[in-house]
């Protein structure tokens, strides 16, 4: 007989965890599966362990200074990915960047239609990071990103902040304003709009298997001898400006107005957390830039058509409030995702009372069952 904890390793051992290329577009297909929404704000402290609301691909190790994404030979591309999507919200990230030349740090919002925001950092060059954003996979164009002040960027954690509404985007660096954008300044039909799921890692864009392009947008070649190269995230914060437990696509117009927040509401959390509208406070390093290509790396890079590109954080939650708990489709009765990101038993203090060790060994004891999120 399957138990709850096998239910919840299947889930946390699915390909999901290692997905790069979006399996279901909804704009395409009317029998995809609904997103599992977070409905709230959680905040991750990397520098305690992994938490099982990001699922890892590649090899990504902790320590008390947090997560690492370590690229030392070609084919590296190491990974988090949320389980959970947000239907507008906030994502802030305090990381380091890695060096070397060819490498790729990279912050990625992306739905399930693609539509995507992004941060990269290059390892060539310690001064500034790169934003993107795509709407439905659209990469006939690349003259949507550009180069934004973010000085030592490898030599200590900087806070980078995503926050997404119906009626702009604004990428943050310490808290200083580097870049807005609204529906009237994106390019047409290219404002993105629907649930976002986060990722975030390291990849080699100056590995020789890619394209000439590629490697030349990233400053390579890769010289992996000089490596390892290593980014580092030490915590993400990430505020859900929806409510409800799922969101699903109410038709194939691609347009937040047609997205259906189950037991909630788009937009239900917004007003007591988003940001009046803003215009940026520092100017971009470059004018927009036509060769940031789209998505986060790997050894199939293509469009945005197929890949699902990499993630992204928001808003912090104070460390005194008491955790809260979250149950979802996708998720087994009686598990939940607590607002420091575990996946943990519906009573909290049955769970504080678990091994996390014993929890980890019986997890990867389960039995894959869960069809949802393949």
């Amino acid at each position: 007989m399957l138990t709850k904890t096998g239910l919840v390793a299947a889930l946390l051992l699915s390909p999901i965890a290692a997905q790069t290329y979006t399996s279901c577009n909804p704009l395409t297909s009317a029998s995809c599966p609904s997103d599992l929404a977070l409905g709230k704000a959680i905040n991750v402290d990397f520098t305690q362990g992994s938490v099982d609301s990001f699922t890892a691909s590649g090899n990504p190790t902790y320590d008390s200074s947090g997560v690492h994404f370590t690229i030392s030979e070609p084919g590296d591309a190491p990974t988090l990915t949320s389980l959970f999507y947000i239907m507008f919200g906030k994502v802030e990230i305090s990381l380091e960047a890695a060096p070397g030349a060819g490498i790729v740090s990279t912050l990625v919002l992306q739905s399930d239609d693609l539509d995507e925001i992004d941060l990269e950092w290059l390892g060539a060059d310690d001064s500034e990071v790169q934003t993107n954003y795509f709407g439905k996979g659209d990469v006939t164009t690349y003259n949507r990103g550009t180069y934004e002040p973010a000085a030592n960027n490898q030599a200590g954690f900087i806070t980078y902040t995503v926050e997404w509404t119906a009626d702009q985007v604004i990428w943050s660096v310490a808290g200083t304003v580097v870049r807005v954008l609204t529906p009237a300044t994106a390019d047409t039909n290219q404002y993105p709009q629907t649930p976002m799921r986060i990722k975030f890692g390291a990849w080699s864009g100056g590995d020789s298997s890619n394209a000439e392009g590629t490697i030349q947008w990233a400053r390579g070649p890769t010289v992996y001898s000089d490596g390892p190269f290593t980014m580092t995230v030490q915590s993400i914060a990430v505020t859900d400006y929806s409510t409800g437990t799922e969101y699903k696509y109410g038709d194939t117009s691609g347009t937040w107005e047609s997205i259906e927040a189950v037991g909630g509401t788009v937009g239900g959390n917004e007003n007591n957390a988003a940001t009046a509208i803003a215009t940026a406070q520092a100017a971009a390093i470059t004018s927009a830039s036509p060769s940031i290509p789209a998505g986060l790396g790997g050894n199939n890079r293509g469009s945005t058509v197929t890949e699902t590109g990499w993630p992204w954080v928001a808003e912090s939650t104070a460390s005194t409030m008491a955790t809260v708990y979250t149950s979802a489709p996708g998720l087994p009765s009686g598990w939940v995702i607590s607002s420091n990101g575990k996946v943990v038993p519906a009573s909290s203090a049955a769970a504080s009372q678990m091994n996390p060790y014993f929890i980890r060994s019986v997890l990867l004891a389960g039995i894959f069952v869960a069809t949802s999120f393949v």
